[in-house]
């Protein structure tokens, strides 16, 4: 009997190899590879079923798509449906990742118990907990009785039971724990992780099954598994922050139906998840006179203008090499926005220790941000509050001048609404010596 050919898979990332590697090349981790039989393809449940495809066997005009076919479900949750781009899509695939204890798994079970209450025939697959276990969470949750559970972990047998009554939504609770009888592999391995993604995809797209996937992160904060995974979904959301605080915030990193970047903040209690409709009084609450090292700016998230509070801290460096320290910043813009300070306004800043960092978790990654971080920095080190009721924006370019970012006037007006008076930008800060000297006049 021949042999059955083998793959190495890295369990870390998914890159595939037809030898085992001791380093992975392409995320650089040690003595992740593991042997993996190549199998025959899988066959999706819709051939073994006998059933089918609903989907149009010739190419259609655009224009003759019935409108119905993508028209949007709405949870119930107005943040949420904007986030994913203005509510659920019918056949679409959604990957929600996060640390463990960040609230993937109670998000989600709210979110069906929502469609379960307004008439959606809703099914919560539990691969990690018993049915027992899931309804005393739904029910501290307050969670719709009426919702369908299934413990289940075999997909094979979970698909083939939902072909007999299609759901309209699907949560599968975490793809880690599903495993496919005819893959010669553990449950959570590549192997699995890619061959039942590729199945739920399958299912969604040829019965309309809006489909809702949690899954696990490696400790580099990754989706684990192989890199495909997110590639073969549709919208792909991220917990971010610290999953032991008292806020969540979920973000969008892809999303087929709608923008990216777009955040939804939700507060955590033990009645579970609730949505907080204004970020930026969030971010800013209990700000009152503040010290120096301190400057609110307000950056866009997708769409949405948000008001965030940057901190910065300067102190002489203790040894011979000065650290510059990041949280939810950059830390090559920071560096890049010291040297900045340095040869443009004249700070003397070589010899000392830089710490920057965003107040209430959010990560900042647009560069609208870097005036503020510039004036943040300014202000330690010159150990001197800016002017009350100030907010900056602006980009900030090696040769110091600030250029004008996007939607200067929403991120004006949603300054203006939080009663702040003051707004230094471009054209008026046309570089960062005006900026600092309008700052502190």
């Amino acid at each position: 009997m021949a042999k059955a050919k083998s793959a190495y898979f890295c369990t870390a990332c998914g890159f595939e190899s037809a030898r085992w590697l001791g380093r992975c090349p392409s995320c650089e981790a040690w003595n992740t590879f593991d042997d993996v039989p190549v199998l025959k393809p899988v066959t999706s449940s819709a051939s073994r079923a006998g059933a089918q495809p609903l989907r149009a066997s010739r190419p259609v005009a655009l224009a003759s798509i019935d409108d119905a076919q993508v028209a949007r479900r709405r949870t119930g949750m107005r943040e949420f449906d904007a986030l994913l781009g203005g509510g659920i899509v019918a056949g679409s695939v959604v990957l929600l990742g996060g640390p463990p204890g960040a609230g993937k798994s109670t998000l989600l079970l709210q979110l069906a118990g929502a469609l379960a209450r307004d008439g959606a025939r809703t099914v919560y697959v539990c691969g990690e907990e018993s049915a027992a276990q899931t309804k005393l969470r739904a029910q501290r949750i307050g969670a719709e009785p009426a919702l369908l559970v299934f413990a289940e972990t075999n997909l094979r047998a979970v698909l083939e039971a939902l072909e007999r009554e299609l759901p309209q939504i699907l949560v599968i609770d975490s793809i880690q724990t599903m495993w496919l009888p005819e893959v010669d592999a553990f449950a959570g391995s590549v192997s699995q992780v890619r061959d039942c993604t590729q199945v739920l995809m399958e299912f969604a797209k040829r019965t309309g099954c809006a489909t809702f996937v949690v899954g696990h992160v490696t400790k580099d904060g990754a989706i684990a598994g192989p890199r495909l995974l997110e590639h073969l979904v549709d919208t792909v959301l991220y917990f971010e922050g610290d999953p032991s605080g008292e806020y969540r915030i979920v973000r969008a990193c892809k999303n087929r139906f709608g923008g990216i970047d777009e955040i939804c903040v939700f507060a955590m209690d033990d009645r579970g998840l609730h949505e907080i409709a204004d970020p930026s009084a969030l971010f800013l609450a209990g700000r009152g006179a503040r010290p120096s090292g301190s400057c609110v700016v307000p950056t866009l998230v997708g769409q949405r203008p948000v008001l965030v509070e940057i901190q910065a801290l300067v102190g002489e460096a203790a040894y011979g090499t000065a650290r510059r320290l990041a949280a939810n910043v950059d830390a090559a813009r920071l560096a890049m926005i010291i040297a900045v300070l340095e040869r443009r306004a004249g700070l003397a800043l070589g010899g000392h220790d830089v710490y920057c960092s965003v107040a209430g978790g959010l990560r900042i990654t647009e560069t609208g941000a870097d005036l503020g971080i510039a004036l943040a920095i300014t202000s330690a080190f010159r150990d001197r509050p800016l002017r009350a009721g100030t907010v900056a924006f602006g980009e900030l370019g090696l040769s110091g001048e600030v250029r004008v970012v996007s939607q200067p006037a929403r991120r004006a007006a949603e300054a203006t609404k939080l009663g702040f008076t003051r707004t230094i930008a471009p054209p008026g800060a046309a570089d960062v010596a005006a900026a600092i000297q309008l700052a502190f006049d």
